[in-house]
């Protein structure tokens, strides 16, 4: 969570939800506390990257991009965990890193198999819906 909170990379939060820390310290705690109900499960936290491409990257404001990511969110089917989502801008490639508590406040771990095909999956389809180029697009159009 400290890389994604990083502020040489110009990180600046554009989602949270159930947190009220106001450091990566204090929010990892808040997640630790949740986490502490399930001692089974392993690896309790969820990383995600959203990555337009450069080009929508540029065009898209804050208030969009914190759109892809409570659709995203809202498609992965965990919009009643803890969640935050900082935006990176130091590179040309803005990009989303989004950390979100596996566990949650029921004690239950999020079913992660195939989590990345999945992730893959509903970010195309937030892409499509958005009206933004997507990887498949990107590759497809290489293959031309």
């Amino acid at each position: 969570m400290s890389y994604g909170w990083n502020q040489e990379k110009d990180a600046e939060i554009i989602h949270s939800q159930y947190l009220a820390g106001e450091n990566p310290k204090e929010i990892t705690e808040e997640f630790k506390i949740i986490q502490s109900q399930n001692q089974r499960t392993q690896k309790n936290t969820l990383s995600f990257v959203l990555s337009p491409s450069v080009e929508d990257g540029k065009k898209l404001s804050r208030q969009q991009l914190k759109e892809l990511t409570k659709k995203f969110i809202k498609a992965m089917n965990l919009k009643e965990r803890q969640a935050i989502a900082f935006v990176h801008r130091d590179k040309e490639h803005t990009h989303i890193h989004l950390y979100v508590n596996r566990i949650g406040f029921d004690g239950k771990a999020y079913k992660d198999s195939f989590i990345g095909k999945k992730s893959q999956q509903k970010a195309y389809e937030v892409a499509r819906e958005m009206g933004l180029t997507n990887a498949r697009d990107i590759q497809y159009q290489r293959l031309d």
